[in-house]
């Protein structure tokens, strides 16, 4: 049985007790025996558990042999920090027996002066599987890919495959089909390894394989491979060039990884921050990173704010509009902020285009208008038994109406809007629209008190 995330957490906790309190006493032999006896998975979650001085002194007693898989497992500011105190001959010996793409994926972590010291260092034809995911962007298809494959001809019976298979030590892992080309190494289709063992022996491979199976073009974005991976329920998949020739394949194991990477980045985009930020990062490379957004953040509450200066004669008549006002523009951001979440979702996963476009407008319109003639009723009634007032209760309850249809159609609209103009939606939508929420609430109520008490 697996253990649930609160039983993880709570095992995370009691090892790093267990390792600090060696670390206070000096054990360096218990240190060791309890860091190693861990999966490398685990000694990498206790790694970015820690802080960065406790981090470093763990790191000294992780064998060397493991080094390369804790690495692997890190995120890409930890292993940038680890990596920037390593020599040329360290990283070599580390990522020694690693798979292309997980290598390449340490690699440009250092620069391009290392990385060629690397390369050379390298055994050949280790260092040609490295140099052509290299030579593709790590964002797509061919940067995800490891070259590490088996490849069949269709000709051969299935008792000469399984004679093949048998002369390797073992074979790559996730392997769930085999990969038939012709001589010039062009993709014909797949042989599942269920069918090479269920199927006759004297049946050729051409009989029984899948011939309509789809390949991954080398240029794919990998957020599109994740979606063909979730969509196919695949395992693996052969990558292929324009000429259709076979050039690696990718791994339910690396589709995980772009998953799991991009939420971070939509969570962390909500905030302004990197996805690769590390929670206990120092003080310096965290102030900076924070502060541009709080100045942006800064900008568009001085825009707000010169909103509400317009309307300061009427402010001062009328005190109990600025008890009021700020209740106006936080529902319009509530109210805009599950737009936009529901449209970047629906945008991350390739369920949103200009066909279906228009249909959700209406529905966020529509949402909006009955969610605001709901609350704008429950507050005008509150407002005119608190303030005996009833002008006051209709001028409340107008201008949330009004926006909460501004919110429900700014937040459909902005992140297809940035897009367009190649901004990511995740990062500066919150900002936007917190803008256009907070501005045509103030707008709204304040427009409407001057016009009713002059």
């Amino acid at each position: 049985m697996q253990p649930t995330a609160d039983e993880i957490q709570v095992q995370t906790q009691t090892q790093l007790g267990e390792l600090y309190e060696a670390l206070e006493t000096g054990e360096s032999l218990q240190i060791k025996r309890l860091l190693n006896g861990l999966q490398a998975v685990e000694i990498a979650h206790l790694l970015e558990s820690s802080p960065p001085q406790a981090r470093r002194v763990l790191w000294h007693w992780v064998d060397r042999d493991i080094e390369g898989e804790v690495l692997q497992e890190l995120s890409e500011d930890i292993q940038a920090a680890f990596l920037r105190h390593m020599d040329t001959q360290e990283v070599v010996e580390i990522t020694e027996g690693m798979d292309a793409d997980d290598i390449a994926d340490i690699l440009q972590q250092l620069p391009n002066r290392v990385i060629k010291e690397v390369l050379a260092a390298m055994k050949a034809q280790d260092r040609l599987r490295v140099e052509c995911v290299l030579s593709y962007d790590e964002d797509t298809a061919g940067g995800l890919m490891n070259t590490d494959t088996i490849t069949i001809r269709p000709r051969f019976t299935l008792d000469v495959v399984m004679r093949y298979l048998r002369r390797h030590d073992e074979i790559p892992p996730s392997t769930d089909n085999l990969i038939v080309v012709n001589r010039k190494d062009e993709f014909l289709g797949l042989l599942s390894l269920s069918k090479l063992l269920t199927k006759d022996p004297s049946v050729t491979v051409k009989e029984v394989m899948q011939t309509d199976a789809e390949s991954i073009h080398v240029d794919m974005p990998d957020t599109e491979v994740a979606s063909l991976f979730e969509r196919h329920n695949w395992i693996s998949a052969p990558v292929v060039d324009d000429a259709g020739n076979l050039l690696g394949r990718i791994t339910i194991d690396d589709v995980v990884d772009v998953i799991r990477d991009d939420a971070d980045h939509s969570l962390m985009s909500m905030a302004g921050l990197d996805e690769e930020e590390d929670t206990f990062a120092p003080v310096m490379r965290t102030t900076p990173r924070r502060a541009i957004w709080l100045g942006v953040n800064l900008i568009t509450a001085i825009i707000a704010s010169s909103v509400i200066s317009i309307f300061q004669d009427t402010l001062d008549k009328v005190v109990a509009l600025a008890i009021l006002m700020p209740i106006v523009a936080s529902m319009g951001g509530v109210a805009g902020n599950q737009t936009l979440t529901v449209v970047i979702r629906g945008m991350a996963l390739g369920q949103i285009g200009r066909n279906n476009l228009s249909w959700l407008l209406s529905r966020e319109f529509r949402v909006g208008l009955f969610n605001g003639f709901l609350w704008a009723l429950v507050m005008g009634m509150v407002v005119s038994m608190w303030f005996d007032d009833y002008v006051l209760a209709f001028i409340i309850a107008a201008a949330m109406v009004i926006n909460l249809l501004t919110a429900a159609l700014a937040g459909a609209l902005l992140p297809v809007f940035l897009k367009s103009i190649k901004i990511d939606p995740a990062l500066a939508g919150g900002v936007a629209l917190t803008t256009i929420t907070d501005v045509v609430g103030f707008f709204a109520f304040l427009g409407l008190a001057t016009h009713f008490y002059a």
